[in-house]
């Protein structure tokens, strides 16, 4: 968030506005206010802040540390960043001579740190009003902050901010408290695979470079597509629905109110479930009589989809040629028609999609255009699988399970995740696979709570990948075998055998004489690629 201070004098020698001893503590804060938070960057930052105050944090972000929303350390950090902000404001009223560029940015950052940690608790109250909000959200307490940001930058050299510079920073601000919000909260899990996907999350959101998207590329994130992939049942809805709740929204500070709430932001539409003629009409729209039972015009979900809105489309690998070409026009030229209309309309909204399928693959067998997969891969987000979870972090099992019971058996929840756990352990094992994800689980919790046991389904049926990894967990592979499956996934994955051959450091034939032909075709059909 850029407060455009503009300065004068420079004929002057700079002056150094920070103490010796300062340094340290402006640079962690200026590392932070940019930093994803969802990344082992932010600990280390918060460790170089505090020095011998820092208290040791997990490294992962997650919604059951044991202060999920804001640690020690957060506030701690917060009311440093005021306290210095404030005095480094005193020097600069006191002295005349301008700063250096360096200095000068890394005051603007401890300012917007302190900004944020001021007014945190209203931004939070904000956002839980968002969600269920459909008109004008008013923010009464824009004034105050304006009142704030005014303060940090009247001083000698600096341009005061105005209010519709101020009004930006604080839609950056209310965005932030927003993102992290939703994606906390949506993705769970304390393994690193579960908070790298929380930081892919907020990288779709804010890019990898804050400075750059508060300058100028907040106002085009509608523009790129999202893509994410990965197997069932591991919340790729989830992600979707925390990158559209995330989504910037400009404030009007002479009302005192951002233009809507988010009640309506998030579009969903299961392609799947739906007929080609259904996914059309419900994308599209259609007119009274373009088709058997159009008795009235109808608005798609491109057309009432507002700028600030959302349209995710689940399993696009499974939407039909015809509709293919349709959307790469959408995604091409920003307009559509709907069915059985000759009258151009425009999608202003974003667009997300997720798959299980394997697009590579797909485009291949010509079931997936490859100039649609274009348009769509320019940020691509891969959700880990339940197992990889488990075994990045045994210990994440009970995790979840109290995620789930919390939700399913309220007050009951401890006992039983309990319950569930000691079940999954004596009847399933540690290293059973998981195929169906998350929402396998979510259904032994069920399962287990009403009759006290669950029945997966047989091996035959899992997942060939984790089948495999199983048995080498195990050790139960031999060497032959061994060579034989990794030699096929990497096939799978790699998509010939020259590629193939290259990342395994072998010769092209050596390749082609491990592959197991009938592995190779139960690993695509559960979309391993």
């Amino acid at each position: 968030m850029c407060l455009h201070f503009t300065y004068m004098h420079i004929h002057f020698m700079h002056m150094s506005v920070f103490h010796p001893d300062e340094r340290r503590l402006v640079k962690a804060v200026s590392r932070l206010s940019l930093a994803n938070p969802f990344l082992p960057e932010r600990i280390e930052a918060e460790r170089e802040a505090l020095g011998a105050e820092f208290q040791e944090r997990p490294f992962v972000w997650s919604i059951l540390a044991d202060e999920p929303d804001e640690p020690p350390n957060v506030d701690r950090i917060g009311r440093l960043a005021e306290s210095l902000a404030e005095q480094v404001r005193s020097r600069l009223l006191r002295s005349p001579r301008p700063v250096s560029e360096e200095d000068r940015t890394l005051y603007e950052d401890v300012v917007l740190y302190a900004l944020y940690h001021r007014f945190r608790n209203p931004l939070r109250k904000l956002t839980e009003k968002a969600e269920t909000a459909r008109e004008a959200l008013p923010a009464p307490f824009f004034p105050d902050f304006l009142a704030g940001a005014r303060h940090f930058s009247s001083v000698p050299g600096m341009r005061p901010i105005d209010a519709a510079e101020a009004a930006h920073v604080f839609a950056c601000a209310f965005q932030i408290r927003r993102a992290f919000h939703h994606i906390f909260l949506r993705i769970v899990g304390g393994s690193m695979p579960a908070a790298r996907l929380r930081a892919s999350a907020w990288q779709s959101i804010f890019t990898h470079d804050m400075r750059r998207y508060r300058r100028t590329l907040y106002a085009g994130m509608s523009e790129i597509t999202t893509l994410i992939t990965g197997p069932s049942g591991t919340g790729k809805d989830l992600v979707a629905s925390s990158i559209a709740l995330s989504r910037y929204l400009p404030f009007d500070p002479r009302a005192l109110a951002f233009p809507e709430g988010l009640a309506d932001a998030f579009l969903a539409l299961n392609l799947p479930a739906l007929s080609p003629t259904l996914i059309e009409s419900e994308l599209f729209g259609h007119r009274r009589g373009a088709f058997t039972g159009a008795l009235a015009d109808r608005a798609g979900f491109l057309e009432i989809c507002r700028p600030l809105g959302t349209v995710f489309l689940d399993e696009i690998g499974e939407v039909d040629p015809a509709i293919q070409v349709k959307l790469l026009r959408v995604l091409e030229t920003r307009v559509f028609h709907r069915i059985g209309d000759t009258e151009t309309r425009r999608f202003h909204g974003k667009l997300v999609a997720a798959t299980n399928r394997n697009l590579s693959r797909e485009m291949a067998a010509g079931r997936f255009r490859a100039d649609l997969y274009y348009r769509i891969c320019s940020d691509i987000i891969e959700t880990p699988s339940l197992s990889s979870q488990l075994a990045s972090d045994p210990g994440e099992l009970r995790n979840f399970l109290l995620v789930l019971t919390r939700r399913i058996a309220g007050a009951e929840a401890e006992a039983v995740a309990a319950e569930v756990e000691d079940w999954i352990r004596e009847h399933l094992g540690a290293d059973y696979p998981w195929p169906g994800n998350v929402r396998e689980l979510e259904q032994c919790v069920r399962n287990v709570l009403v009759r006290k046991e669950y029945r997966p389904e047989t091996p035959a049926d899992a997942d060939p990948e984790e089948i495999f990894l199983r048995a080498a967990r195990r050790g139960e592979l031999t060497a032959e075998a061994m060579l034989s499956r990794y030699c096929t996934l990497v096939f799978a994955r790699a998509g010939s055998y020259a590629e193939a051959a290259r990342r395994l450091g072998l010769d092209r034939r050596s390749v082609k004489a491990k592959v197991d032909p009938e592995w190779l075709e139960a690993l695509r059909a559960w979309g391993h690629s």
